[in-house]
């Protein structure tokens, strides 16, 4: 019952005018809560032709994609979920590993009656995207990722060593109090620090995503996003053992972001990887530079 409360307490939030902060998908997309695996996924569709699914990361939801949407939206049906634990999606107690969280897509796509599709992911996205195709690689035609590693690819261990990365690790009920109530300063730190100009990531925005984190059991799941990368790297090694993706994949970094890294950690899990750097950007790439990461994957796409 907790789960189905949440997703109404979220649902009736985010009609609030007042909340209403980030672009909005255009008229045209329907939304709709899909029972699957164990949860329940709220997913925004719209749009006509061949299937694209757009898969968001942490500090933001699926509202992310809404520029890239509208440009899709004219020759894709394009499917945007909010992940297990985040948005407009329910809050279970576990599953957060990102296999699991395939299992959450290809369920929401079965209930579509969607058989093939593009990928468009980031951050975590990335990695639930690459475990749905690695999993499944006869469902998806291409697969572009954008600006963040895949636990166990690649320079996975280098990566680790950051410490910028400091949040990798930073869970459990001590520190789910400490951001209690201060989940808007917790994740200043990462639009602030991630960004190559924070002003790129406009007050609506961080508005509005604070807002949903902030939700009942919306930072624990958060917090169990990262918990999970450890399984997440013994589930991508066995992927990696079976063979390469086969797909065309675009990867994407932001200039002072991971930059070129993305091609070299794709190019360890595909065997078809163009490589793009955005110019003046950070990890935030959709809200630093919309015209050019939109343009770059549409061309990718078409």
């Amino acid at each position: 019952m907790r789960e189905f409360a949440l997703v109404a307490l979220s649902a009736v939030l985010m009609a609030t005018p007042s909340l209403a902060q980030v672009q909005p998908f255009p008229a045209g997309f329907k939304t709709r809560t899909i029972a699957t695996n164990g949860t329940r996924i709220f997913v925004r569709v719209g749009g006509h032709g061949p299937a694209v699914v757009l898969l968001h990361g942490f500090g933001e939801t699926g509202d992310m994609w809404a520029p890239l949407a509208a440009r899709l939206a004219d020759d894709h049906t394009v499917i945007v979920p909010d992940l297990r634990g985040m948005g407009r999606s329910s809050h279970p107690a576990g599953g957060y590993d990102k296999k699991t969280q395939a299992g959450d897509v290809a369920g929401v796509l079965d209930a579509l009656k969607v058989d093939r599709v593009e990928l468009v992911t980031h951050d975590i996205g990335n990695m639930v995207g690459y475990a749905f195709a690695a999993e499944q690689p006869e469902r998806v035609t291409k697969f572009a990722l954008l600006d963040a590693p895949i636990p166990g690819v690649g320079p996975w261990e280098e990566i680790l060593k950051s410490p910028l990365l400091w949040h990798f690790h930073f869970g459990g009920p001590d520190m789910e109090r400490l951001v209690k109530g201060r989940e808007r300063i917790y994740l200043d730190r990462f639009w602030n620090e991630f960004s190559a100009n924070p002003k790129k990531f406009d007050e609506a925005s961080r508005r509005h995503y604070a807002r949903l984190y902030a939700l009942p059991g919306a930072m624990h799941s958060g917090f169990e996003q990262f918990k999970a990368f450890d399984q997440d790297a013994v589930d991508n090694k066995a992927f990696l053992a079976k063979g390469m993706l086969p797909m065309p994949v675009l990867a994407v970094g932001g200039e002072q972001s991971f930059g070129p890294t993305m091609a070299v950690v794709m190019r360890a899990a595909a065997t078809n990887v163009q490589e793009l750097v955005i110019p003046q950007s950070g990890h935030w790439l959709m809200e630093e530079q919309p015209t050019a990461t939109v343009t770059a994957i549409v061309d990718f796409l078409q």
